[in-house]
């Protein structure tokens, strides 16, 4: 097995390529080892000392770690933790993925339902690129709050693709759209 890896806009977090199927649909994101439970991927790799996040996209992974902490000393274990998952047969989550988006009902169900749309289709298939996710919050008087996961949690660019980027495409395609925010949950 051959894992290629790639550097993201985060200089804290890695993506990993096994060269097969993570999780097919859905994505799955772990700020700890508790969090991890539900995955036997990610637990093996949080057993690795340093590393802070876990993320499951389609067909990658990626690995947050601590900044004090050199790539050099963390990513051999990790590739070994990541083939060794794959080569077992386990599963990589026990369970189902999350969608990712959040559900809201209401007078602005339309728009929450555009909004989802062009996050779907233009803005998530970007992100995933970089090892990260992009998913919706909520919607309140003309303000969308997403959330960033993955290598887009705490980037250093992540505010200026939810301004120029994000808020510009929402802003032009809906026009009650007037302000994006990220969230934390």
């Amino acid at each position: 097995m051959f894992i290629q890896t790639e550097t993201t806009p985060n200089p804290a977090t890695l993506k990993f390529l096994p060269g097969q199927e993570v999780l097919g649909t859905g994505t799955a994101d772990f700020t700890d080892a508790d969090a991890a439970a539900a995955s036997p991927l990610a637990s093996a790799v949080f057993q690795i000392e340093g590393v802070t996040g876990v993320f499951l996209g389609a067909d990658f992974v990626t690995v947050t770690k601590q900044s004090e902490i050199e790539w050099a000393h963390l990513k051999p274990a990790i590739l070994g933790a990541i083939m060794e998952h794959f080569q077992s047969g386990r599963p990589v989550m026990e369970g189902e993925a999350a969608s990712g988006h959040a559900t809201q009902e209401g007078p602005d169900g339309v728009i929450v339902e555009q909004i989802k749309e062009l996050l779907d289709t233009r803005v998530r298939p970007a992100v995933a690129q970089d090892g990260g996710d992009i998913t919706f919050h909520g919607f309140d008087r003309g303000v969308v709050y997403l959330h960033m996961k993955g290598a887009c949690a705490g980037c250093p660019s992540s505010t200026l693709t939810l301004k120029m980027g994000i808020e510009n495409l929402l802003r032009h395609y809906i026009p009650e759209v007037t302000e994006v925010k990220p969230v934390a949950v």
